[in-house]
């Protein structure tokens, strides 16, 4: 690095195999608009719930043009809703454990998985490192970096909801996918971006992806 460059320290973005890929699309895009640069991990079983919720099948050879498809993508699916630039993105393959985010001495700011499975969630908890993801979510937890889990499941289990107080004695922060209406949500995207929203909340990025509370009843039923 030459003298007077800033440092890239990038927010890694986890994308497992749970349905919600509007919700890693929506994260993403907002922290690409806050100017945050980002390393994309996409586990294997997270591209067959993409190609299933939007007909995008994600490769590693062309992951930038797949990347900005599935970004300019609404919630309701339709394409070209958003324009994103992904030159801030860094793509790795979840299988490559020899990858920057895989060692402590690797820079980043945190890590946010979006969405996460209890299958992800295990795993993290467990310490299994089985892939880049789990292993990236590791390392940022033995450095005492954010990581934040936006679990996607619904009922919950003992045995996860054991696993998500692990990861919370641990020092993550769990945040479940639950969108909530007094934003005066009136768009399937509304809801997507308030979980979203909730997460970059949760990690400290500022955004305008929802209307918050400010302690008036009946402000969300207002039309602006």
């Amino acid at each position: 690095m030459n003298a007077g460059e800033t440092e890239r320290r990038p927010w890694i973005v986890g994308v497992s195999g749970a349905s919600g890929t509007p919700y890693a699309a929506a994260v993403l895009r907002a922290l690409l608009a806050a100017g945050e640069s980002v390393d994309l991990v996409v586990s294997r079983a997270s591209r067959l719930t993409l190609l299933d919720e939007t007909g995008i099948s994600f490769r590693d050879a062309h992951w930038q043009d797949d990347l900005r498809e599935w970004l300019g993508r609404g919630a309701d699916g339709k394409p070209g809703t958003f324009a994103v630039d992904v030159d801030a993105v860094r793509h790795w393959s979840a299988g490559d454990l020899a990858a920057g985010p895989s060692s402590g001495s690797y820079a980043s700011k945190g890590m946010l998985i979006v969405p996460a499975s209890t299958a992800c969630v295990a795993g993290v908890a467990l310490g299994l490192s089985k892939d880049l993801l789990q292993r990236a979510a590791s390392v940022v937890l033995k450095e005492r970096r954010k990581l934040v889990v936006a679990v996607r499941e619904t009922p919950l289990n003992g045995q996860t909801l054991r696993h998500l107080v692990t990861l919370d004695d641990a020092g993550a922060t769990v945040l479940p996918a639950s969108p909530a209406f007094y934003a005066g949500a009136t768009h399937i995207q509304d809801l997507v971006d308030f979980v979203a929203g909730r997460v970059l909340d949760a990690a400290g990025v500022g955004h305008t992806l929802y209307r918050r509370w400010e302690g008036e009843l009946g402000g969300g039923s207002r039309t602006t």
